[in-house]
């Protein structure tokens, strides 16, 4: 289909030759890897756009989506969250679903076990409080809840577990 939309409002990442990568294609046996999201423009109506496993960092640039309702970033390097959700509330209005899992700024124990449930916590009631539309953020996969119960609870020499049973919050 010639204008990249297949059917309205989804975008075929084949036909984004502007936007800069690096590597090569996946045909020819190697990874592609968007930088930047300059040719994005062209596609206005959009309404769905998985970035997943990119380069995609802070420099991050949409263009003005007013129909995109589902984005996902997961797995990029993206470290600096406030500027991120200013920047997706000004240009996505329309946003109900977003994803930032496995990036440093969406804290979880599969990411870096420095963070617990509390610090996931906290990001999502400041995402909620950023971005007020969204009826989905980041998902809690099964091996996150997992580890987090174990992550939680402490062991004393006597033998008794100690620690509160984590509860999972959610929107």
């Amino acid at each position: 289909m010639a204008s990249g939309l297949e059917p309205e409002g989804y975008l075929d990442c084949g036909y984004l030759e502007d936007v800069p990568a690096v590597g090569g294609s996946k045909a020819g046996g190697r990874k592609t890897y968007c930088r930047s999201l300059e040719g994005l423009s062209a596609f206005g109506s959009l309404e769905e756009l998985i970035l997943d496993n990119n380069l995609l960092g802070n420099d991050l640039v949409l263009p003005g989506l007013p129909r995109l309702h589902t984005l996902t970033l997961n797995k990029n390097q993206i470290t600096d969250l406030e500027c991120l959700l200013d920047h997706l509330a000004e240009v996505t209005p329309a946003l109900e679903y977003l994803s930032l899992l496995g990036n440093v700024a969406c804290p979880n124990e599969l990411v870096s076990l420095e963070k617990d449930e509390e610090d996931y916590k906290r990001y999502r009631c400041f995402v909620l409080h950023k971005l007020p539309n969204l009826k989905f953020l980041c998902p809690e996969s099964n091996q996150t809840r997992t580890r987090g119960s174990f992550a939680q609870r402490v062991v004393h020499e006597s033998g008794e577990a100690q620690g509160k049973a984590p509860t999972f919050w959610s929107s």
